[in-house]
């Protein structure tokens, strides 16, 4: 493990000789660019009482999960109204667009809930799932991994959260050929992308009771970029006193965690684009996988949780598909929407469903279907 002290001092000497231009940044970098919570919620209730919420059933499997789900909310009277939108690509000026509906939808839900989707092959589009990001600026993935009685791996008692920058990084998008076999692509780090989601990190553990946060990065390499987003952690860490703060090399933290990964259960990670992307299915694999394995991608306007799975076209129709990643995910919804009664009771049918291991779907070596799984949960409520 690797203290932010003994980073900070070097990286500044060495963002110094780097450039002359590097130490009129200096000063800006001591800029605060938030001042109030990061990424709350603002969503109002409806005429019935209920908050809306923008629902892509995705494709494939999509639309049976979402269907579970939906029957799940409507057992335990939560007080959601789903608003469907459609997510089919068009190419507008030679870059893939979603209709403009769905943008309105999600930009006054503030909120959406997304199965999974298949980005078409041949057509010219780019990811759906980037796309939408992009959209709605949605700086932060948020992924924990958590252990699910009933199912069995090497490993038991994992409680991970990892935090992703979701917007900059290496998938900034910025690469080009400098000669003919030559090519170079730039890792975009900034001070404000950085602060929102760090800032977000910390609010985070306090909110779910977390007391450390540690920063996952390589500044030992990338002395300026991976060590301005360390120096941003060390001075939003100042602004949360009650939470203790360190950092850690990518290659430790890969082979800590794949060694034994209890220690981690009471931190929150956080890190640039790249390794969360890594980190993240990573952990999914100590649980389990993606079909485990709930996600979130958090904006300041807006939020969208989504299955991180595959859209599973061989087995569309035929109800045997597992919802549980999306059930989660849809936990994480409610709980940003402060609704964490709701949360907290089909989250525990949900987990009891699974430890009780009667009505498990084909995936998670039983035998029962979709609806099975998902009236299960019901007659828990």
């Amino acid at each position: 493990m690797l203290a932010i002290r003994s980073v900070s001092a070097p990286m500044r000497r060495q963002c110094v000789r780097a450039a002359p231009r590097v130490a009129a940044t200096l000063s800006f970098q001591n800029r605060r660019f938030y001042s109030d919570k990061v990424a709350k919620f603002t969503g109002q209730k409806d005429a019935s009482g209920n908050f809306p919420v923008s629902i892509i059933e995705g494709d494939g499997i999509g639309p049976e999960i979402s269907q579970a789900v939906k029957d799940i909310f409507a057992a335990a009277k939560a007080p959601v109204s789903w608003e469907p939108v459609d997510v089919t690509p068009t190419l507008v000026d030679g870059k893939t667009s979603i209709p403009p509906a769905t943008i309105e939808s999600i930009e006054r839900n503030k909120v959406a809930l997304k199965g999974p989707l298949a980005t078409p092959i041949g057509k010219g589009h780019v990811s759906l799932n980037l796309t939408l990001r992009r959209t709605f600026n949605l700086f932060a993935n948020l992924r924990p991994c958590r252990s699910v009685a009933g199912y069995k791996t090497p490993y038991d008692g994992v409680d991970t959260v990892l935090i992703r920058e979701n917007t900059e990084g290496e998938y900034s998008g910025i690469e080009h050929v400098v000669v003919d076999g030559v090519v170079q692509s730039i890792k975009l780090i900034t001070r404000e992308a950085s602060e929102r989601v760090l800032r977000f990190a910390f609010q985070h553990a306090t909110e779910i009771g977390r007391k450390k946060v540690r920063v996952v990065h390589k500044a030992t390499i990338m002395k300026m970029s991976d060590g301005l987003f360390l120096n941003v952690a060390k001075d939003v860490a100042k602004d949360f006193p009650h939470i203790e703060f360190d950092a850690e090399l990518l290659d430790n933290t890969c082979l800590k965690m794949v060694t034994d990964p209890l220690p981690y259960n009471d931190k929150v990670l956080v890190m640039p684009n790249l390794y969360g992307d890594i980190l993240s299915d990573m952990c999914a694999g100590l649980i389990g996988g993606l079909g485990l394995t709930p996600s979130g991608n958090i904006g300041d306007q807006c939020s969208i949780f989504e299955a991180v799975h595959g859209s599973a076209p061989d087995i569309a129709g035929q109800g045997k598909a597992n919802p549980t990643a999306l059930l989660l995910s849809s936990m994480m919804m409610l709980r940003h929407m402060g609704l964490n009664e709701y949360a907290d009771r089909i989250e525990r049918a949900a987990f009891d469903t699974l430890a009780e291991g009667k009505a498990l779907t084909g995936d998670l070596g039983g035998k029962a279907s979709t609806t099975d799984y998902a009236q299960a949960i019901i007659s828990r409520l």
